[in-house]
């Protein structure tokens, strides 16, 4: 019993001890997080993102390369087809082969396959990688006018070759949708190696040939060369189409005569093999002899002097019986072309020459046509040509603008409009044209002239240029146009709207007449009402009358002499400019000045602007 007690004691003595005496608590270590499993493959995935999944391919399969190798019966072509087809993807694929072929039997690397016939004819594959198709085909032959011909079809395959065997010998093969590589023939047979273009189909004619005696013929040809030349500050351009026309025999080359120091870079064209330059010589080397004729264009640069007198190179075949052609020069650059000495040439509008010349006419350009000679005959062409230094000269501004324009109560409106303009650097001017208007004539400097065609409603009309560090003079550049608008109302608004230019115009002066029936009360804006006091350039004022020309009193003894007059006419049939009108057909159209009108004036129009007038109308009763 007292045991006991004992032992109770000291476990009591024990726990007060524990109680009072406090347990130590461990703290986990520095840099540990505990995050569940799915936050911590979130995390993980946004540090390191997985590559993005690879695009399939565009297409499942393609055929690669399609050989043929046939050899021509009597009625049929029979041979093989070699198809060469590229799988993208695994799994079952299917592609199309070539529609229109008969098909005898198939085979898929070497094993048999079945071609599944339907709109369109394809193969089924199950694997990806390279599979070679051979197919067992027969091609119709067609017969007409003693000449045997097969078509094969078109394919998508990038490559089509053709390997054709004829069993005999002396046959002539032409191609229609490719080209021949290569040709053989023995006394027993002919073969033929020919590719033809992606997408389109194959036509091969073949007849036997016909002994031609135009080879042993000595050749005659006629030529026609126009080329274009672009006269630079270091180098000169030149541009030359030369056609051919071949009268007898057969044309293997192509010699032409090229200037010195002329350096050809490229000679295109469909027939041309191969070139070559040598003692100043360019010899032109034909696909195949041609009978009939051919074109090309020759493109090179030549040094020239940047300004003073120039002689043009020209590009001549001296073998040509005739001769014919011509040439365009152009200034690049600040500059242009004060003089020109031509043997051999004449006169000629550049839109005359052809596409060649056409597409790149520039106000600067002069052009001549050949007279037509021999490729040997004398023909020279010499230039002078004038630089400009661009800092030292003023660019262009129009001194004063006048407009007259003719309303009708329909809304068409008839416009003259003249510019005094002074130019040392510019080449063209643009004038934008109000919406819906018609262009009937154009004259720079008392010349007219055809205008070119920019953007829409947009025309270009070529400058005259005064010399380097000297007064500009004033000329007059001139525009005839016919605009439809709106129709004028009993009572409204009305606008009439005059060219944008893209040079700053001094001032503006617009005479507007319109019918009797309204009365125009025109709005506030950069046009005021105005009395009008005559045009403020000079070279807009009209020209004095000239003094009345004496009377010329014939006498009896020249009255029956015809002598002089018959030498006129003689000489006006000789020379060969009188007969020929160069540049545009002049077009003058009076402005007519009809019903009431008013005066508008203005100053300092900025470029690029489109000045406008806004008027009040209202019908009289």
């Amino acid at each position: 019993m007292d045991r006991a007690r004992l032992v109770l004691a000291v476990a009591l003595v024990c726990a007060c001890f524990l109680r009072a005496v406090p347990v130590a608590q461990t703290a986990p270590p520095d840099g540990w997080v505990v995050l569940p499993v799915d936050e911590y493959r979130a995390l993980r995935d946004r540090a390191n993102p997985p590559p993005p999944p690879i695009a399939p391919p565009p297409v499942d399969a393609t055929l690669t390369r399609v050989d043929y190798d046939l050899r021509v019966d009597t009625d049929t072509v029979a041979g093989r087809a070699v198809l060469t087809i590229d799988v993208l993807r695994d799994g079952w694929t299917r592609l199309q082969i070539p529609a229109g072929l008969m098909v005898r039997e198939a085979t898929l690397d070497g094993q048999p396959v079945a071609l599944v016939d339907g709109p369109p004819p394809h193969v089924l594959l199950s694997r990806a990688g390279r599979s070679i198709l051979t197919l067992d085909v027969v091609i119709p032959l067609a017969t007409s006018g003693g000449a045997e011909s097969m078509t094969l079809p078109a394919s998508p395959s990038p490559i089509s070759r053709v390997r054709l065997a004829l069993p005999k010998s002396g046959v002539d093969l032409s191609l229609a949708g490719g080209f021949l590589a290569d040709r053989a023939e023995t006394s027993t047979e002919s073969r033929w190696t020919a590719f033809g273009l992606p997408n389109q189909a194959l036509a091969m004619r073949w007849k036997r040939k016909v002994d031609d005696r135009r080879a042993e013929q000595p050749l005659r040809v006629r030529a026609r060369v126009t080329q274009v030349v672009g006269l630079g500050e270091d180098a000169s351009q030149v541009a030359a189409a030369v056609r051919v026309e071949v009268l007898q025999g057969l044309a293997r080359e192509v010699s032409l005569a090229i200037p010195a120091g002329l350096v050809v870079n490229q000679v295109n064209g469909s027939t041309v093999a191969d070139w070559e330059t040598n003692g100043g010589l360019l010899h032109v080397k034909l696909l195949e002899p041609t009978a009939t004729e051919v074109s090309f264009v020759v493109s090179g640069d030549v040094k020239t002097p940047r300004d003073g007198a120039i002689d043009v190179p020209l590009v001549r075949m001296p073998s040509a019986e005739r001769e014919t052609g011509g040439v365009a020069v152009d200034v690049a650059g600040a500059g242009e072309i004060r003089a020109r000495q031509a043997r051999g040439f004449e006169p000629a509008d550049p839109s005359e020459l052809g596409d060649l010349v056409a597409g790149r006419e520039s106000p600067s350009m002069i052009a001549f046509r050949h007279k037509p000679l021999t490729g040997t005959d004398a023909r020279a062409l010499a230039v002078m040509v004038v630089r400009y230094t661009p800092q030292a000269v003023f660019i262009a501004n129009i001194e004063e603008a006048r407009y007259r324009a003719l309303a009708s109560e329909d809304g068409r409106l008839l416009v003259e409009a003249r510019y005094a303009v002074r130019n040392n650097q510019r080449s063209f001017l643009k004038a934008t044209l109000p919406p819906g208007s018609t262009i009937w004539s154009a004259q720079v400097g008392g010349r007219p002239i055809r205008p070119g065609v920019a953007e829409a409603n947009a025309v270009l009309l070529p400058l005259e240029k005064g010399r380097a560090g000297e007064e500009a003079p004033i000329f007059v550049v001139e525009l005839l146009y016919l605009q439809q608008a709106d129709g004028w109302v009993d009572k409204g608004h009305a606008r009439v709207e005059l060219p944008a230019l893209d040079l700053p115009v001094s001032r503006t002066g617009v005479e507007l007449h319109y019918s009797p029936r309204f009365r125009v009360e025109p709005q506030l804006g950069p046009f005021r009402v105005d009395s009008d006091p005559g045009p403020f350039a000079a070279a807009l004022r009209p020209a004095p009358p000239l003094p009345a020309a004496a009377p010329v009193v014939e006498r009896s003894s020249e009255r029956g002499t015809t002598g002089g007059l018959q030498a006129l006419v003689d000489r006006f049939k000789n020379e060969p400019g009188g007969r020929i009108v160069v540049g545009s057909l002049p077009v003058r159209a009076s402005f007519p000045a009809f019903g009431p009108s008013v005066f508008l004036a203005s100053e300092l129009t900025a470029e690029a602007s489109t000045p406008s007038v806004d008027l009040l109308v209202r019908r009289v009763k």
